[in-house]
């Protein structure tokens, strides 16, 4: 037989569609949509930055509109929630006290992102005794105390009498709770350096610079966006802790937080001034919980 008779047939191998093509977030998304407690988180966030951005969408009444003449007065005239000890609207006072509760929680957890990655990002990708050095000093700072540490800082950067204490609440939360997010970002980083692509990108002569911003940044970050998302909870609960405690916001600012430390010695005559901030606040930081608790399930396989 004749090679001109020889008919060899080779198939093609199957080559996915784009439309066939899912990345890691892709995959992650369509886990979200499935799950009633993403959108129920994400519509509380929604409504919560709406009330901080523009709260006279909820309220047309000044939260510092107070008149002694209403003193724990009950609902009634617009006032939803009634009014407080000084006869301030509490449902204002409320409404407009989300704007600086979420103002410290995503300046602070911003401050404890930018710091904890560079901390992770440097000690997981270079190792050694730089790893040694930043985890050890990782450890220091977890030896603090938070409560007590964060009292003290506080108090020291508030010291000004005619501060807000704004800045310093920002700054205390943000510089003792970037330790979780520097632990996370380093682990990412240890398992994303080791990957084929990152040896491939080193072999052709890609720096340290370009080899972490470019191909293992952005293929560790996931997990440490969600630790960022649960840490922003925890810092509007700890902006609240600390009003509450007398070393947080004070003087003309508005925040959950201080609105429940001052209805607290007045929580036997009427409940509502210290209710309905404590329930906003409870809402706020259980849906930035559940949100990344979420986000977290849907970027984690093994989680599904």
């Amino acid at each position: 037989m004749s090679d001109n008779n020889v008919v060899s047939t080779v198939e093609a191998p199957d080559v996915p569609s784009e439309g066939k093509l899912s990345s890691l977030a892709g995959d992650a998304w369509l886990e979200l949509r499935s799950r009633k407690i993403f959108w129920i988180a994400a519509v509380l966030v929604v409504v919560i930055l709406l009330m901080a951005l523009w709260p006279s969408l909820f309220t047309s009444a000044d939260p510092r509109d107070c008149v002694l003449a209403r003193k724990h007065a009950g609902a009634g005239g617009g006032a939803l929630f009634g009014y407080d000890f000084q006869g301030c609207d509490v449902y204002a006072k409320t409404v407009y006290g989300a704007r600086d509760s979420l103002l410290v929680g995503i300046s602070a957890t911003l401050i404890a992102g930018l710091i904890g990655l560079v901390v992770g990002l440097l000690a997981g990708y270079f190792g050694g005794w730089l790893d040694a050095l930043l985890s050890r000093f990782v450890d220091v700072v977890l030896a603090i105390p938070f409560l007590l540490g964060a009292i003290v800082l506080a108090k020291r950067l508030a010291s000004d009498p005619e501060s807000n204490g704004l800045f310093a609440v920002i700054v205390t939360l943000g510089v003792l709770g970037w330790t979780t997010a520097a632990r996370v970002m380093r682990s990412a980083v240890i398992s994303a350096k080791n990957q084929d692509y990152v040896t491939a990108a080193r072999m052709l002569g890609a720096s340290p610079a370009r080899l972490m911003l470019r191909h293992i940044l952005p293929n560790s970050i996931s997990p440490f966006i969600v630790v960022l998302t649960v840490l922003l909870g925890i810092n509007i609960a700890g902006e609240a802790t600390l009003s509450y405690l007398g070393v947080g916001l004070k003087g003309d600012a508005i925040s959950w937080g201080l609105a429940i430390a001052e209805a607290g010695p007045y929580a036997r005559t009427v409940a509502a001034p210290l209710v309905w901030p404590s329930i906003f606040l409870a809402a706020t930081v259980l849906a930035f919980i559940m949100l990344g608790d979420a986000v977290r399930d849907a970027f984690d396989p093994k989680l599904r």
